[in-house]
């Protein structure tokens, strides 16, 4: 498979459990890129994980945050970046992506975003019993799709391996760059 020459931010977006973090990493790897977990920054700034941090600081002071960290994120060097969940809800981090970025939505259905975050702890928006957690999912799909689906490429991600979802977002960024150069022509 041709590895596409990578020399801005590959920004992941998707809800929780869309995969960001693990097809970020072995993207990264192919890409020979770095890998930074936004979620994993947010926690760096703020000392604290990010359960606490949503309980000591709530929603509203969390995605100021999250957007500050975004915002030095986007400015910086090529690497292959997973978004928090929500961070490309935020204009700001939206309209710097579109300069920044090639922005990638993994894209996921309510079930294969169910199976991968069901029981875990870490995920401060998604804590409740299972049936609360899925209709959570169903709201965020519901108030957040309309703002992943500005992202330049779509990734449909289901239950498989990770390195099937890998290629396909190589593919689509070949695709991408390819289509991008016969418009320059």
């Amino acid at each position: 498979m041709k590895m596409p020459k990578i020399d801005k931010i590959i920004l992941l977006v998707g809800l929780m459990g869309s995969g960001k973090t693990s097809v970020g990493r072995r993207l990264a790897r192919k890409l020979s890129l770095p890998f930074v977990d936004g979620d994993q920054e947010i926690e760096k700034a703020a000392g604290l994980s990010l359960v606490d941090v949503f309980k000591c600081f709530g929603e509203k002071e969390y995605r100021a945050g999250e957007e500050r960290v975004m915002k030095r994120l986007l400015n910086g060097m090529p690497c292959v970046l997973a978004s928090g969940g929500g961070s490309f809800v935020a204009q700001t981090t939206r309209e710097l992506a579109k300069t920044n970025a090639l922005t990638i939505w993994l894209k996921a259905d309510i079930d294969t975003l169910y199976h991968r975050t069901a029981g875990r702890t870490r995920r401060p928006f998604l804590l409740g019993d299972n049936e609360s957690v899925k209709a959570k999912l169903g709201e965020y799909i519901n108030e957040e799709y309309p703002f992943y689906s500005e992202a330049d490429i779509v990734v449909e991600t289901r239950n498989e391996r990770v390195e099937n979802t890998v290629r396909h977002v190589i593919s689509a960024i070949n695709r991408f760059y390819d289509s991008e150069y016969k418009r320059k022509d």
